[in-house]
C-alpha cells in the first residue's frame, strides 16, 4: 500500500523511499540505499507500482514578467526532509525544473518552479516545519532537533517562524517597558573560524501603562539601539504613534533606539535602577577604605563589613538597634568620615526619587548635589555626573509616576522558559 505525497514527492509507509516529480506528478520511487531511478514521463497509479504513462508539459509563470515559459534549462536534485512514515526517517529527492525566460527584456533570465508543499530554497518540506514548531512548543528544541534528525537552529527557526504567525499583533499601549534579559551565562564557542562570543541577551517590550493590564508585547534578540529600532519598524504605524513614554533603564543604546524610532515620544529612567546605583557608589567607597585602613578586603571581623547591608537599606528602614551598630561602625572603622558621606549622598538620592512635587523635586536635588559636591569623592561625583546626564528621563520618570517594574516582572518568568527552550531546563548554574 503506497500514500500518496503532495505532488512533489512519494513516500512508502515501511520503506524510506526517494521519489522524482516530473511534470505534475510522481514518477518513481527506490528503497533508500538502490540505485537512483530516472525521471521516465510517467505517473503512477494508486496501490500500483509506479506505471509509464505520458505526461503533459507544464508551463511556468516568470515572476518578473509574467509571461508562461515552458522551456527547460536543466532539472536540478534536491534532497528535502519529510514526515517520518512508521517511525522511519524519509528523505525525499525532487527532481526539480529550472526554466527560461525568452523575453529579451526581462531581467529575470532563469527561475525555478515552486511548490506550496516545499517553499523556495527549503530543505523542509512545509508539514515537517510545522512539526517542528508544534513539537517544540512544550518540549526542549534540542530534543525534537534530535527525533526528526534535524540541526538544532532548523527546528529552533521554524518555532520562530511559527509563533510569529501564531501570536497576536502587539496591542496598542501609552507606555512601553524595555528591560533586557538572558537566559545564561556570556560563553564562548569554538567553531572552525575561530572562538565566537555567544550573546544570550534578549530585550523584551512590555505593555507598562498601570491603566491597561500587563502583557508581554515581544521578545528581540540582543540588547542594543538597533534591537529597539529593528523591532519597532516592524510594528504598525499606529502602535508606534501610540506611545507616548517608553520606561528604560541608564541605557545609552536604548535611549539611541528609541530617539530614532520614537522622536515624539518621551523617556523615562527607572527609579529602582537609580536607586542601585547609589549602592553601588556606597560599596565602592567601602570597599576601598576596607584597603586604605587594612590593605586588605573587607572580611567578617570588621565591624563595617558586618554592617554593610545596614549601609544599603534605607535608614528610615532600620530599628534604634540597628542603627546603634550602624554608627558604632562607623565610629570604629570610618576615620575620614567617607562612607558616612556616601551614605548621606544615597540617602538624598532616595528621598529625591520619592518625591512628586515639582518644588519638593528642586528642593531634594539641590540637597542631593550639594552632598555630593560637600563629599568630595570621585565615586559620588560620578553618580552626580549620572543624575546630570539623565535629568530629564528622571524628571519624567517622577512626575509622571512610571516605573519599569512589570518589565522586570515578565524578566522573572521569560528566564526559565528561555533555558526550557534552549535545552537548559535542568540547569542550576546557568
Amino acid at each position: 500500500m503506497g500514500l500518496m505525497a503532495p505532488t512533489c514527492c512519494w513516500s512508502l509507509t515501511t520503506q524510506q523511499q526517494r521519489g522524482h516529480e516530473h511534470e505534475r506528478g510522481y514518477v518513481s520511487a527506490a528503497r533508500a540505499g538502490g540505485r537512483v531511478p530516472r525521471p521516465s514521463g510517467r505517473t503512477a497509479r494508486p496501490g500500483h507500482r509506479p506505471g509509464r504513462h505520458r505526461g503533459r508539459r507544464r508551463r511556468g509563470r516568470v515572476p518578473g514578467c509574467g509571461v508562461l515559459s515552458s522551456r527547460v534549462k536543466e532539472r536540478p536534485l534536491v534532497r528535502v526532509k519529510d514526515l517520518p512514515a512508521s517511525g522511519q526517517q524519509t528523505q525525499l529527492w525532487w527532481l526539480k525544473r529550472r526554466l527560461v525566460c525568452r523575453e529579451s527584456h526581462c531581467a529575470t533570465v532563469t527561475f525555478t518552479q515552486q511548490f506550496a508543499a516545499i517553499p523556495a530554497r527549503a530543505r523542509l518540506t512545509g508539514r515537517l516545519r510545522e512539526k517542528l514548531a508544534i513539537a517544540s512548543g512544550n518540549r526542549a528544541v534540542s530534543e525534537v532537533a534530535a527525533e526528526h534528525g534535524v540541526a538544532w537552529a532548523t527546528a529552533h527557526r521554524a518555532l520562530i517562524a511559527a509563533a510569529t504567525r501564531w501570536l497576536p499583533e502587539p496591542e496598542p499601549t501609552r507606555v512601553l517597558g524595555i528591560d533586557e534579559t538572558r537566559a545564561r551565562s556570556v560563553r564562548w564557542v569554538l567553531q572552525e573560524s575561530g572562538w565566537r562570543r555567544s550573546n544570550p541577551w534578549m530585550t523584551s517590550f512590555v505593555n507598562a501603562d498601570t491603566d491597561a493590564p500587563g502583557r508581554l508585547l515581544g521578545l528581540t534578540p540582543g540588547r542594543s539601539g538597533s534591537c529597539v529600532t529593528e523591532w519597532l519598524a516592524l510594528q504598525t504605524p499606529g502602535f508606534r504613534n501610540g506611545i507616548e513614554l517608553v520606561v528604560i533603564d541608564p541605557s545609552a543604546p536604548y535611549a539611541a533606539g528609541i530617539r530614532a524610532a520614537l522622536p515624539t515620544a518621551r523617556i523615562a529612567v527607572d527609579k529602582w535602577h537609580l536607586v542601585a546605583l547609589g549602592n553601588l557608589m556606597v560599596t565602592q567607597v567601602r570597599q576601598r577604605i576596607s584597603r586604605q585602613l587594612h590593605g586588605r578586603r573587607g572580611v567578617a571581623t570588621d565591624k563595617v563589613w558586618a554592617s554593610r547591608q545596614l549601609l544599603l537599606t534605607g535608614y528610615e528602614h532600620l530599628t534604634p538597634k540597628q542603627r546603634a551598630r550602624f554608627k558604632a561602625a562607623l565610629a570604629v572603622e570610618d576615620p575620614t568620615n567617607e562612607i558616612g558621606a556616601a551614605h548621606a549622598v544615597k540617602e538624598r538620592l532616595r528621598l529625591l526619587l520619592g518625591e512628586r512635587e515639582p518644588h519638593r523635586i528642586r528642593r531634594r536635588l539641590y540637597d542631593f548635589y550639594d552632598a555630593a559636591a560637600r563629599a568630595e569623592m570621585d565615586e559620588t561625583t560620578r553618580l552626580a555626573r549620572t543624575i546630570e546626564t539623565w535629568w530629564p528621563a528622571v524628571l519624567t520618570a517622577l512626575t509622571e509616576e512610571v516605573t519599569n517594574a512589570r518589565t522586570e516582572g515578565f524578566n522573572r518568568i521569560i528566564k526559565p522558559e528561555l533555558l526550557h527552550l534552549t535545552g537548559f531546563g535542568g540547569c542550576t548554574s546557568c
